[in-house]
């Protein structure tokens, strides 16, 4: 047995397979011998304020279900972090003596982790520090994807799907569809895996990546309207037009790492075109909806986010410190992925935003190559049945 205590913690905006990597944490920390596991609560905050649970008193049962539960188990946190706190980390790990520390979260928690790993040896104190990559918004440098995109981007694609059959049997209406993602377009991206027809929605796809004027929005709803006699319009939240304004849009207040978005982006779009157009207009948002529901989880996704934790504890036991988790995908046909290991500097507020050879060299779509790598991850759209 391993002794010593280790600590897990999330970090940021929950996911609907956050759970697993924790589950996937637990096991392997049983079967590294590992004396006792310690559970945060409401992450970075727990820690601070000595808040723990027991990880290693819930029974084998209880953490199969846990795994299987949308949003985090243990509460997370978007606190922002002062260099004082640091040491008080190090000093709360030091009373409890805690050696090994996992911290599952985005770019923004990858800097925290690093920052604790970089706190303890300035105490010269001994504690190995693991990150175990989880966003939705797949915005993490040094990884092919990240747990918690999968299954996000599965829930729009359906979202969108549905959208559009509904729009196709009450023709004469325009719908824009708001997406998660901040500045990065991978989620609205995947919305176009819900195309299996010429008229399937998504009709148009904005992505934050490319800047888009209000009046080339109109032209292109136009368009599709023209064609179709409806339209769905699926846009990122992070989308902004050719100055890098957001449309007139109200801004959300920032989080804890000082981030700011729109909080109504496709609402403020609708009214836009159809102001300019006469088109009759709505918009939807999903929002948090689309990062917790349990309905739509990608089985592959839970997969990975528990082979995720699993990685993490191993390569910690091993020695490894200050590493964050990766996803390799693997060459070949058939879709398969390893983890390896990067440095968590590597991760730290290092956004990784859609390629510019996926984008569409229209601006409002997606390129095929895109729809092969991502399909794997969301798993099957399968499209609704409509009469021959």
């Amino acid at each position: 047995m391993k002794s010593g205590v280790a600590v897990v913690a999330h970090g940021g905006g929950p996911t609907s397979v956050i759970n697993a990597s924790l589950a996937g944490v637990i096991e392997q920390a049983r079967a590294e011998g590992i004396s006792s596991l310690l559970g945060a609560r409401n992450g970075i905050a727990g820690v601070l304020e000595d808040r723990f649970l027991d990880l290693f008193a819930q029974s084998p049962e209880r953490v199969e279900a846990i795994a299987a539960t949308p949003s985090s188990a243990l509460g997370t946190s978007r606190m922002s972090v002062a260099d004082a706190d640091y040491e008080r980390i190090i000093d709360v790990f030091r009373r409890r003596g805690v050696r090994w520390f996992f911290y599952n979260g985005g770019n923004g928690s990858m800097y925290l982790a690093s920052q604790v790993a970089r706190a303890a040896q300035a105490a010269g104190y001994e504690l190995c520090v693991a990150g175990i990559p989880k966003t939705i918004d797949n915005d993490i440098a040094g990884t092919d994807h990240t747990p918690g995109y999968g299954s996000c981007a599965r829930f729009f694609a359906h979202a969108v799907r549905d959208i559009g059959a509904d729009l196709r049997a009450l023709a004469g209406r325009v719908t824009f569809v708001e997406t998660l993602g901040r500045n990065a377009g991978w989620i609205v991206a995947a919305t176009a895996l819900a195309r299996h027809r010429e008229d399937d929605a998504p009709h148009l796809v904005y992505l934050p990546e490319r800047r888009v004027s209000a009046d080339e929005i109109c032209a292109d709803v136009e368009r599709v309207f023209r064609r179709f006699g409806f339209a769905v319009i699926a846009v990122c939240e992070g989308l902004t037009n050719e100055r890098g304004e957001p449309f007139g849009a109200d801004m959300l207040p920032p989080d804890g790492f000082k981030r700011q978005l729109a909080g109504n982006l496709a609402h403020t779009l609708s009214r836009i075109v159809g102001n300019r157009t006469g088109l009759k207009t709505r918009s939807e948002k999903p929002g948090l909806f689309g990062r917790s529901c349990g309905g739509y989880v990608s089985e592959v996704d839970r997969a990975e986010a528990r082979m995720c934790g699993r990685a993490a504890v191993a390569a910690a036991a091993a020695g490894e410190s200050g590493k964050m988790v990766t996803l390799v995908r693997e060459p070949g046909a058939e879709y398969r992925c390893a983890t390896g290991l990067a440095a968590l500097e590597e991760a730290a507020y290092a956004e990784r935003t859609f390629p510019s050879e996926w984008i569409a060299p229209e601006g409002a779509d997606v390129m095929p190559e895109f729809l092969e790598w991502v399909r794997p991850l969301a798993g099957t759209i399968t499209p609704l049945a409509r009469f021959e």
